[in-house]
């Protein structure tokens, strides 16, 4: 009797402990720790991004509302990583298009804001103080929307000194180089019949800088393939003036015009050129010409102006976040704003699908150096294409911070009362399918 008595008590006494280990579980964490879910919510990642949704440089940012808003939808509910669920906070800042202003809000993001990884992608005046205060802070940044020389290059302490330059630890880029776009340029201009002379628009800014670089930009390689090049000298942006440019390109009889300039000194430029008199068979601009917004304020004079593409709706690609097409997504956009789909749009969503992939394979995303080597062993398909850094299409003193995104180039054609971009030339990614031949401007 005895031991039926101290054998149930001892019962009694362990359920009791359970109970008691389960009240305690409730108080704790106010949900029953025997039962909880095998995944937990942890601290957030705050993520910064920075773009120039103010000042000359505000059309790269014209779509940064809707890629943001559909990036909040999918991350909602967190990002899961092992057995835990990361809440997402996407903290913006405006540069201003300001190279100041960029640095200053990055410093914000980091010191005031404490985000754990900032993102940007809007040539080199907002792309380079940002990932320069990264590295400094050693804040992981990923980096687009500009030739990789630029950023890279750029960013060193002795840009003429290769023998000086050094990887970075913190700080990644992805976009096309200066090979590939004076490869697409001067696979455009072949196809029309020109003097091969050229008239070149390099302003006094990073972008203009690297362009005309006697060494390994434009003019060493037009000048081996046969093209006279006419350098006018660099301009500061916003200029209002370009005659002396115009007078050199007639004295040259500059049949080409290329460069790499902002839209509103582009519309300036051309109203000149018009007025002027100066009427090349070619014009093939980078920055400017992205936008159909700035073509459109050429009128009908803007009609077979060429230049570089780096995603259009027709790109063969979709989004590892969501699987949704190039095709569907300029729709999407068009279709929420009300306006003409812009090449921005896929590259400022694939930084934050390089973001996601990154953040789901660094273990701790908090510790920024595990987030840091997760980004530089990125190989993802995005739906701008493939971004895979250490590759040997970029060369070896750059791989570990630089991939390398498709680029073809494309005329802007008047359709009705808007202009479309067709791809003529393809010869780098045959895989991003051609709308036609080149045409002469008439």
């Amino acid at each position: 009797m005895t031991s039926k008595i101290s054998g149930y008590a001892a019962s009694q006494i362990d359920r009791r402990r359970i109970l008691q280990g389960l009240a305690g579980g409730i108080a704790a964490t106010g949900t029953m720790t025997l039962f909880a879910p095998a995944v937990r919510a942890a601290k957030p990642i705050k993520i910064g991004y920075v773009s120039p949704k103010s000042g000359p440089l505000a059309a790269f940012a014209e779509a940064d509302d809707f890629v943001l808003g559909e990036f909040r939808k999918f991350a909602k509910d967190g990002i899961k990583v092992g057995s835990q669920i990361y809440p997402i906070e996407v903290v913006t800042r405006d540069s201003q298009s300001n190279p100041n202003r960029a640095a200053e809000v990055a410093k914000e993001l980091i010191t005031r804001d404490n985000v754990s990884l900032i993102l940007v992608g809007a040539t080199p005046e907002t792309n380079n103080p940002v990932a320069t205060q990264c590295e400094l802070e050693q804040i992981p940044c990923i980096s687009t929307v500009a030739p990789w020389q630029t950023n890279f290059i750029g960013r060193q302490t002795n840009p003429a000194d290769p023998k000086s330059w050094k990887p970075f630890d913190y700080t990644f880029h992805y976009f096309w180089g200066l090979e590939d776009v004076i490869g697409v340029f001067t696979g455009m201009w072949q196809q029309v019949a020109t003097n091969k002379s050229v008239g070149a628009l390099f302003p006094n800014d990073a972008d203009g800088n690297a362009w005309g670089d006697k060494a390994i930009a434009f003019p060493p390689v037009l000048s081996a393939q046969g093209f006279k090049l006419t350098d006018p000298g660099r301009f500061q942006n916003l200029t209002d003036d370009f005659s002396s440019q115009i007078s050199a390109f007639r004295g040259a009889d500059a049949e080409i015009v290329t460069g790499v300039i902002i839209p509103p000194d582009f519309t300036t430029f051309w109203n000149q050129s018009r007025q002027k008199g100066l009427k090349p068979k070619v014009v093939s601009v980078a920055k400017a010409l992205l936008f159909p917004t700035t073509v459109l304020a050429l009128g009908k004079s803007g009609n077979n102006i060429s230049t570089e593409v780096w995603w259009t709706p027709t790109h063969p690609y979709k989004s590892s976040l969501s699987g949704i097409s190039a095709r569907d997504l300029a729709k999407t956009y068009e279709q929420a704003s009300g306006k003409q789909w812009t090449q921005p749009i896929g590259f400022v969503h694939s930084l934050f699908e390089v973001a996601v992939d990154a953040i789901k394979r660094a273990g701790d995303p908090t510790d920024g150096a595990a987030l840091a080597k997760a980004i530089g062993a990125t190989k993802l398909d995005t739906i701008v294409g493939p971004v895979a850094f250490g590759s040997d299409k970029v060369p070896p003193f750059a791989a570990k911070n630089v991939a390398k995104t498709p680029l073809v180039g494309g005329q802007w054609r008047l359709s009705g009362e808007k202009y479309d971009i067709v791809i003529t030339e393809n010869k780098q990614a045959p895989q991003i399918p051609l709308g036609g031949d080149m045409q002469a401007l008439s």
